[in-house]
């Protein structure tokens, strides 16, 4: 069965690019547009991996980054943030909230596959 990945960005263009690449690599893909959007589509069923953006309309990436943690079923689920914000400091809140990696917009979509790849939950 394919593993599920969560694509989180306002930018419909971003996720299909994206969705494009996971799908390529093999996997199942829910996109949502906002922090708020995808919180009502994580409705208990595994996603072994979240990619969102840092800048949103409703609710930033790092607001749910944080409601995703304290949430029993997706606490442990891997979250890498795909930004444009390159900044020490947005890393450093983004780490805290628990992010685990910092991939920097534009990107090569083979670079998120590799993260997913190395992040992925079994």
């Amino acid at each position: 069965m394919a593993k599920t990945i969560m694509i989180v960005d306002d930018s419909a263009s971003l996720r299909q690019v994206v969705s494009i690449a996971l799908k390529g690599a093999g996997y199942e893909v829910l996109e949502a547009c906002d922090g708020r959007d995808a919180l009502g589509k994580l409705n208990g069923d595994k996603v072994h991996l979240i990619i969102s953006d840092v800048n949103m309309p409703v609710m930033d990436g790092i607001s749910f980054l944080k409601e995703v943690k304290v949430h029993p079923n997706y606490k442990f689920t891997p979250v890498i943030m795909l930004t444009t914000e390159s900044q020490a400091e947005k890393k450093a809140e983004g780490q805290a909230a628990g992010a685990k990696a910092w991939v920097v917009k534009p990107f090569v979509p083979q670079q998120v596959i590799e993260a997913v790849e190395k992040l992925v939950l079994p």
